[in-house]
């Protein structure tokens, strides 16, 4: 299987920057896409971003030309670049990839265990 491993996160200033990375492991064949997604306290999650294997991005509205999300195949990792923090920015962000296995040819859904991201005003 797929293994996402998380680091960054915590405690960030409103205004100020921080970076999460993922690195992604196991008997991959292929990964067709991967994103992160958050999830505040009372709401839905949602896809902060999203980059396919054709490297075509989308954002949601809320953290366009804030947030940049890219990826580097030779490390395997996912990064998601935070600029000008809000605390409505404030959730558990998740490293998420749809990804092929080298055993099994149905693409399968993979998280990661979750960073928390708080932003203080």
């Amino acid at each position: 299987q797929v293994h996402l491993v998380e680091s960054g996160g915590g405690l960030v200033q409103a205004g100020g920057s921080t970076r999460l990375s993922c690195v992604a492991s196991g008997s991959i064949f292929s990964i067709n896409a991967m994103g992160w997604y958050r999830q505040a306290p009372g709401k839905q999650r949602e896809l902060v971003a999203g980059i396919t294997r054709f490297g075509s991005t989308n954002y949601v509205d809320s953290v366009k030309g804030r947030f940049t999300i890219s990826r580097d195949n030779a490390k395997n990792t996912l990064y998601l670049q935070m600029n000008s923090l809000k605390p409505d920015d404030t959730a558990v962000y998740y490293c998420h990839c749809v990804a092929t296995m080298t055993k099994s040819p149905v693409p399968f859904d993979y998280w990661g265990q979750g960073t928390q991201v708080t932003v203080s005003s």
